[in-house]
């Protein structure tokens, strides 16, 4: 994973393709790791992975968690299969949800360009 800063956002795209039970943790531990020293709300860029089982979802559900009540964390490029396993998950409902990083972050500058 690497993290960028941008503004009042941070991008943090994942590299791996599979966010599942071999690294749920050291996915959570790796976020924790980029996240301290940001401030402000984190895009996660998942463009890159092709699946995930219900502990990559504990996985990210926990990543939000770690950001607290006052930041967001907000989902772009979900790939097919990722985005209908949040959609069977309803997790759509609860994470915003942009077509890739960029539009992500351009919704934080202009919201009329927000895509769900």
């Amino acid at each position: 994973m690497s993290f960028e800063s941008r503004s009042m956002i941070g991008i943090l795209k994942v590299d791996e393709n599979r966010i599942d039970a071999s690294v749920a943790i050291a996915f959570k531990d790796r976020f924790r790791d980029l996240v301290s020293g940001s401030s402000g709300d984190v895009i996660l860029d998942l463009a890159r992975v092709d699946f995930i089982d219900s502990s990559g979802l504990g996985a990210i559900v926990a990543a939000r968690k770690l950001l607290g009540g006052d930041r967001k964390l907000e989902l772009a490029g979900l790939t097919p299969a990722v985005d209908k396993v949040m959609t069977l998950t309803r997790m759509h409902t609860v994470f915003p949800i942009h077509a890739n990083a960029e539009a992500a972050a351009a919704a934080r500058i202009d919201p009329a360009q927000a895509s769900t």
